[in-house]
């Protein structure tokens, strides 16, 4: 079960429910990995819809390994994901939104 206030998400991976999160040193990673000085250059990168599929691999690796998940990078790349190229990019959407969720989103509880 995800935890929503942990930033966690669950998405099909190789038609099994699987959790995600983005924790910070899987962030820190990732921003070595793309060259990115800080959270927001990392955010900008990949908000500039200009993803390779590397790019995909290394995050939805970033996300698995967040929540404990100690597949290799190569069995990431292996995964099958339901919608292709595009069903990625909807998790890692999701995945990103969950790690830096907007205020206004949460009621005065936190949630």
């Amino acid at each position: 079960m995800t935890n929503h206030l942990r930033g966690e998400i669950s998405a099909m991976l190789d038609g099994t429910p699987t959790t995600l999160c983005l924790t910070l040193g899987t962030l820190a990673n990732l921003e070595a990995v793309f060259g990115c000085g800080d959270l927001i250059a990392l955010v900008e990168r990949l908000q500039s819809g200009r993803v390779k599929a590397d790019d995909l691999i290394d995050i939805l690796h970033a996300g698995l390994s967040g929540a404990g998940d100690k597949r290799s990078r190569e069995e990431v790349a292996a995964i099958k994901i339901e919608g292709g190229v595009e069903g990625a990019v909807a998790i890692i959407a999701e995945l990103f939104e969950a790690t830096f969720p907007k205020s206004d989103k949460r009621d005065q509880n936190g949630q």
